[in-house]
């Protein structure tokens, strides 16, 4: 496996790995509020740096990154749309990031930042191979029944179709859960990526056939400061009432948790003790458990629930509430293993594995671009 730079590119944060030849991890760090008050944080360090834009958070981070840096043969991005035609990683050519651009309206949030990275490396480094990696590209198997929308075929609706998200997050699990649990890939594997963003996704013999996340990551579950499925006339309803760039601010960056009570933060709620606190969490729980349901249906059956995420990972308050509403399939978990995190939740006698498995995108990246540059 050859030395690899991961790049993560938010709205306002950078995320960057450094990975030696073999995959062995050589360094982490992260530029968060960038164009604000950027702080650079590693495995060194914490510190406030001049980041105005991801250019300038780039050069940040290779500049902690030092030494680190020397030898690496690629950069590998993560991109979070690739639109309908990109839909496996592949090395970066003016052709990709086209069609990059093309689909930044479909992710307005991630892909022109991911742009502005892509380009900034390609001028610090003209020579380093780059190659993207598309958080869309494994929700492609989905059938044509699971991905599209029912709306007529006409210009207005083009591309308007179920894309999902968290592939990455989601094709690392089904590559690495075998060796986690011991044991085979569970055939109708029910995987739940809980975060500031968070989605179900169904997995039969290893491949996406529905999830919860549709045509932008606003869909599906109560998030962060998404407001989940919403009825699209309500949508409407908001931008008559004010304009469309305020109701899209309101649904991507003021509803979910933080519309509910206040702050997006999981373990902030946790602690708030606060009535609005608690209906938040029993909203994300419920709407989790509810899509959860046709997760099920899309696979005629359940083997294994899995949790992932900062929240599925850290959060066992609310991977009990989950569990707890899917006792109906014959899940049956222990409590004291759940509190402690533990790798396996389930208890003798359950129908169903239950497990936690923490999300290693970046990983996933690094072993991507591997493939890429070395097929076969």
């Amino acid at each position: 496996m050859p030395a690899v730079l991961t790049l993560n590119a938010g709205s306002s944060s950078l995320k960057a790995e450094v990975f030696g030849p073999g995959g062995a991890r050589l360094w982490r760090g992260a530029v968060s509020e960038i164009g604000a008050a950027a702080r650079l944080s590693s495995d060194e360090d914490d510190a406030p740096v001049a980041a105005p834009d991801h250019a300038a958070a780039l050069s940040a981070v290779m500049t902690a990154a030092g030494a680190r840096l020397d030898g690496i043969e690629a950069a590998a991005h993560r991109i979070v749309h690739g639109g309908p035609g990109l839909t496996e990683s592949t090395r970066l050519t003016p052709a990709v990031r086209a069609a990059v651009e093309a689909a930044a309206a479909l992710a307005p949030l991630h892909n022109p930042p991911a742009l502005a990275v892509i380009d900034a490396l390609s001028a610090l480094r003209p020579a380093l191979p780059q190659v993207a990696c598309f958080d869309t590209a494994f929700h492609a198997t989905m059938p044509e029944l699971a991905r599209r929308y029912a709306l007529p075929d006409r210009p207005e609706t083009a591309g308007l179709r179920r894309y999902g998200f968290h592939g990455l997050s989601y094709a690392s699990l089904v590559a690495d859960l075998a060796g986690r649990l011991g044991r085979p890939l569970p055939r109708r594997l029910l995987a739940c990526h809980l975060g500031n963003g968070a989605s179900l996704c169904a997995i039969d013999g290893g491949r996406s056939v529905a999830t919860t996340m549709g045509y932008s990551p606003l869909g599906g579950l109560t998030m962060g400061t998404r407001c989940g499925d919403i009825d699209g006339n309500a949508v409407l309803e908001i931008a008559a009432r004010s304009d469309i760039a305020t109701a899209s601010r309101i649904l991507n960056r003021e509803s979910g948790l933080k519309g509910l009570a206040g702050d997006s933060d999981m373990r902030a709620l946790e602690a708030a003790g606060t009535p609005a606190a608690d209906f938040a969490m029993r909203h994300f729980i419920y709407w989790a458990v509810r899509q959860a349901g046709a997760m099920v249906a899309a696979m005629g059956g359940c083997d294994a629930i899995a949790f992932t995420g900062g929240i599925g990972e850290n959060a066992p308050a609310i991977r009990a509430g989950i569990m707890d509403g899917l006792a109906y399939l014959g899940l049956a978990y222990d409590p004291g293993a759940n509190a402690a995190g533990a790798t396996r939740l389930d208890r003798a006698g359950s129908a169903l594995i239950a497990c936690i498995h923490p999300a290693d995108e970046e990983g996933w990246i690094a072993r991507e671009a591997a493939a890429v540059l070395s097929p076969g």
